[in-house]
C-alpha cells in the first residue's frame, strides 16, 4: 500500500481556496460587510429597548404564537432568569448571530427547496451536497471562513449558514411534494399557473413542515454558538469557551443553561406558528 501515491486532495483545496482569495477577494469583502451590518442592527435593534420591555415584547410574542398563559410566563421568567446571571447582553448578542444565520439560511434555502420541489434533476443535484454540509464536522467550516473572513463574527455566521442550512431546503422540498396530488390536479382543472398552484396552493399546505426546517435551521444555528467562539464570535458561546479554558464549572453551566433557556423559547415559537399556519391553510 505504500508503493501507491497519495491523491493530493489537500493540496487541492489549498490552492483552490488561495485562487479564490486572490481573485474574488473584493466578493468576500462585500459579503463580510453586509453579514456584520445585519449583525450589528439586529444586535442595535435587541439592546435598544430596556431588557425588562424586550422581556415583555417576547411575551407577546410567545403569547401570541401559543395562545398558552404558561408558556408565555415560563418564556418571560427563563429571560429574566437570564438577565439576573448577568449575561443579557451576550444573549442579545447570541441571538443575533442566530437570527442572521437563520435568515440567510430561508432567503438561500426557501427557494432551493421549491426549485428541488418542481425539478427531479435540481433535486438529484442538491441532494448530495446537502449530505456532505451535514456530515462534514462543523470545524472543518471554519478553517475556510476564517481564511475569507478574518476573525469576528462573520466567520461565525458563514459556518453557521453552511451547517444549519440543509434542513430548510430539505423540508422545503419535501413539504411540497407531500401535497396531496389531487388538489394539485384541482387547482390545475380550474386553469390555475404553475407560479399560482405553487403560492396559493402547495406553499400553504406545506408551511408546517417548512416550518420544522427553519426550526430544525434555528437549533443547529444554537449548535454552533461556542464553536463559532473560537473564531471570535461573541455572545454565551465565548462565556462557555472562557469557562472550558478556565476549568470554571460554575460560569460554564450558567451560560449553557442561558443557551438552553433561549433554544427552548425559539423552538416553541416556531413549533407553535407552524402549527397555526397548517391550520390555516
Amino acid at each position: 500500500m505504500n508503493s501507491i501515491p497519495k491523491i493530493p486532495v489537500g493540496n487541492w483545496i489549498d490552492h483552490f481556496v488561495t485562487f479564490l482569495n486572490d481573485n474574488i477577494k473584493g466578493f468576500f469583502d462585500v459579503i463580510s460587510a453586509i453579514v456584520d451590518g445585519i449583525v450589528s442592527f439586529i444586535v442595535l435593534v435587541l439592546t435598544f429597548p430596556p431588557a425588562l420591555i424586550l422581556i415583555l415584547i417576547v411575551g407577546i410574542i410567545a403569547w401570541f404564537s401559543s395562545k398558552k398563559w404558561s408558556f408565555t410566563i415560563l418564556s418571560m421568567i427563563g429571560l429574566l432568569f437570564i438577565l439576573n446571571l448577568g449575561y443579557w447582553q451576550e444573549t442579545m448578542d447570541t441571538l443575533a448571530l442566530v437570527l442572521t444565520s437563520v435568515l440567510i439560511s430561508i432567503i438561500v434555502g426557501i427557494p432551493l427547496g421549491i426549485w428541488a420541489s418542481q425539478s427531479e434533476k435540481t433535486a438529484r443535484i442538491i441532494t448530495p451536497i446537502l449530505d456532505f454540509m451535514q456530515t462534514m464536522p462543523a470545524f472543518v467550516y471554519l478553517i475556510p471562513a476564517l481564511f475569507f473572513f478574518g476573525i469576528g463574527v462573520v466567520p461565525g455566521v458563514i459556518s453557521s449558514v453552511i451547517f444549519a442550512m440543509p434542513p430548510t431546503i430539505r423540508l422545503t422540498n419535501l413539504g411540497i411534494r407531500e401535497v396531496p396530488a389531487d388538489l394539485v390536479e384541482a387547482a390545475t382543472a380550474y386553469g390555475s399557473t404553475t407560479k399560482q398552484k405553487l403560492f396559493k396552493v402547495q406553499l400553504p399546505l406545506a408551511t408546517k413542515t417548512i416550518m420544522a426546517g427553519i426550526n430544525q435551521s434555528i437549533m443547529l444555528s444554537l449548535s454552533m454558538v461556542v464553536i463559532a467562539s473560537l473564531v471570535g464570535a461573541p455572545g454565551l458561546g465565548a462565556e462557555v469557551y472562557r469557562a472550558v479554558s478556565r476549568l470554571e464549572v460554575g460560569t460554564g453551566f450558567e451560560a449553557g443553561i442561558s443557551i438552553v433557556i433561549l433554544a427552548i423559547i425559539l423552538d416553541r415559537i416556531t413549533q407553535y406558528f407552524g402549527n397555526r399556519s397548517k391550520q390555516r391553510a
